[in-house]
């Protein structure tokens, strides 16, 4: 009996179960780390040992999280290995750039056929008036050697966008010289796979890690307590913040806008983007004190982006990875600042084309079409705006991508577009005499303000509050400045753009949220719906006297979203202090501090385990 349920426990212990992943938030994962930390321990310095270790723990780890995905990543691992050893080989520049441009491209075809391939078909079925429905090739062939998959739905492996983008970008640094090939595959697998940042970023660049492969390993009585205090603060921002906000009450609103007021949904539309910053900023913690307790350092992911003045900064705050990434692996290559390439052009007509099929819309498709024309009358009769705008191209194109890597959907293609005219729309904005600004705010206002008297639509009366809160702000600023030889005062300036881009970040989340976690097929129409009901309540007729009542039925929740994003707006240098004196604490009150923490974070945890938001994409 005794040696049966060994056998029984050991076979759950190595077998893939769905209800139970491997989340940084599950006692699991907790009981895997101290078997992997005790490993390490006893392996010590040996690196190739210790490498080859944690590669292999990293493939456990993601086969516990995704099962038999973890075949992709093995295939991922192997194959970019060869191919970047076979493009340092190669010395004529011809064979080199065929062999990235293969890599590359085979790369991109694995992640297209699982994270696009709906796309694709509903591309294909309009274009050529077919009816042909997703069929998943790789769960057929499974199946034929024993395996019990459902061949008519396409699974996304959990990470799969972060991994592949962190292998691309070895492939294209080796062939730049940036980088040398690791030369041994177990070190490679390790880099690559290295299970902290495996499915949730952040995406770690080669010059970044590969030379901590080779170290051996430290960690100081500092660095200890500085990875516990990320550790918890990951822990506290995912399920203190994000976890018991969603639950308790942005998941209710969003599931059915239409049953609460417009305040309500207002509220959980601001509470959605503290969520998603607690819980992909809290995943991105965890990760690093993980990392940091074995001796090794992943990159800055957050650097509280709702301190953001502007869009623009917004984006080198927020998921700095991707945001440098996209820079380094597609802004600059087009042209940068510089130019426009032929690549830049040909990518606005394939996103343009993207977005009228996404749609389905007949003014969406007058719209692209206005816009085209309009871009390339500019072109042809302003030569001297040429580089400007071939800048502003490049940057819509990157953003655009940026919103297509989250999901082929129109709300992430929206999402994305809105950021890039946010972007634009600064740009515009910054350069502008202080007049100027002031009529510009004022002629906004009013055309929002008579579309809203004469339509009643909800979206224009939206439009019309914020753009008149955005000119009030605007006209009195600008009169201090007007009448004060100080030149105004400098805090509430930036307070007021801090607060605007706050606003700004938080409704183009509107997209954003409502096709999250959605199955491709079925994202379009229900997040379309969703956005248009939440923005009918948002913008339709307010009853003044229930907000009191519902202050005091949500208070917990009031209360929590103030507390979170008054820490998140503490300034850095009282939170470096903060993180420092942690750090520092003798062992015992670290112990204690871990303890209680615990406790309390133990007081908010749901019945429904929360995934983190980013492991779909």
């Amino acid at each position: 009996m005794l040696w049966n349920e060994v056998l029984r426990y050991l076979k759950t212990l190595f077998s893939f179960n769905e209800a139970q992943p491997l989340l940084f938030t599950q006692f699991y994962f907790w009981a895997f780390f101290i078997v992997v930390f005790l490993g390490l321990s006893l392996i010590g310095n040996r690196r190739l040992m210790r490498n080859a270790f944690l590669f292999l723990a990293s493939l456990f780890f993601y086969f516990k999280t995704s099962g038999l995905f973890v075949l992709i990543l093995v295939f991922s691992t192997v194959f970019n290995f060869f191919a970047a050893k076979g493009i340092q080989r190669s010395v004529r520049p011809g064979p080199r750039k065929l062999r990235v441009a293969a890599s590359v491209m085979v790369n991109l075809a694995v992640l297209f056929y699982f994270k696009y391939a709906y796309f694709f078909t509903d591309v294909y079925n309009n274009l050529f008036h077919t009816r042909y429905q997703v069929f998943n090739y790789l769960a057929h062939w499974a199946n034929a050697f024993g395996g019990h998959f459902n061949a008519d739905v396409i699974l996304l492996p959990v990470g799969i966008s972060f991994f592949t983008f962190q292998t691309i970008s070895y492939v294209v640094d080796v062939y730049r010289g940036d980088v040398k090939a690791v030369d041994n595959v177990l070190d490679f697998g390790f880099y690559v796979s290295f299970f902290p940042g495996l499915v949730a970023g952040p995406i770690v660049r080669a010059s970044q890690f590969v030379p901590q492969l080779y170290k051996p390993f430290f960690l100081s009585r500092r660095q200890f307590g500085m990875a516990v205090f990320w550790i918890l603060n990951g822990l506290f921002k995912k399920m203190v913040l994000s976890d018991y906000l969603a639950v308790n009450f942005i998941d209710r609103v969003f599931a059915n806008p239409l049953m609460y007021t417009g305040f309500e949904n207002l509220s959980a539309l601001f509470a959605y983007s503290l969520q998603v910053y607690a819980d992909f900023s809290g995943y991105t913690d965890i990760a690093v004190g993980v990392a940091l307790l074995m001796g090794f350092h992943l990159p800055k992911n957050f650097n509280s982006p709702y301190k953001a003045q502007n869009p623009s900064q917004f984006w080198k705050r927020w998921h700095i990875s991707l945001s440098n990434w996209l820079k380094d692996y597609l802004y600059i290559p087009l042209g940068g600042n510089r130019k426009a390439t032929a690549a830049t052009y040909l990518m606005i007509l394939a996103i343009s084309l993207i977005i009228v099929f996404l749609a389905k819309l007949w003014w969406v498709t007058l719209l692209v079409a206005v816009l085209a024309l309009g871009l390339a009358f500019c072109l042809l009769c302003w030569p001297e705006s040429r580089k400007k705008i071939n800048t502003n191209i490049n940057m819509m194109n990157t953003m655009l991508f940026g919103g297509l890597w989250h999901g082929a959907s129109w709300n992430f293609m929206l999402w994305g577009g809105l950021n890039g005219l946010g972007i634009l729309a600064y740009k515009i904005w910054r350069n502008r005499t202080l007049l100027q600004r002031m009529g510009i705010a004022s002629a906004v206002f009013l055309l929002f303000f008579v579309l809203s008297r004469w339509t009643h639509a909800p979206f224009y009366n939206l439009a019309a509050v914020w753009s008149g809160i955005f000119c009030f702000g605007t006209l009195v600023g600008g009169a201090w400045q007007a009448v004060s030889r100080r030149g105004g005062i400098a805090w509430a300036g930036q307070a007021w753009s801090v607060l605007m881009t706050f606003v700004f970040v938080t409704f183009t989340r509107l997209f954003f949220r409502s096709g999250s976690n959605l199955n491709p097929a079925e994202a379009n129409e229900v997040a379309w719906n969703t956005a248009g009901n939440m923005v009918h309540q948002m913008g339709g007729a307010w009853d003044l006297s229930l907000i009191p009542s519902i202050v005091h039925e949500y208070r917990a929740i009031f209360l929590l979203f103030a507390a979170g994003m008054l820490i998140h707006w503490l300034p850095d240098r009282f939170k470096r202090r903060y993180r420092m004196a942690f750090a520092r604490l003798p062992l015992p009150v670290t112990l204690m501090a871990v303890v209680l923490a615990v406790f309390v974070i133990y007081q908010f945890i749901t019945a429904d385990l929360q995934s983190f938001i980013y492991f779909q994409f």
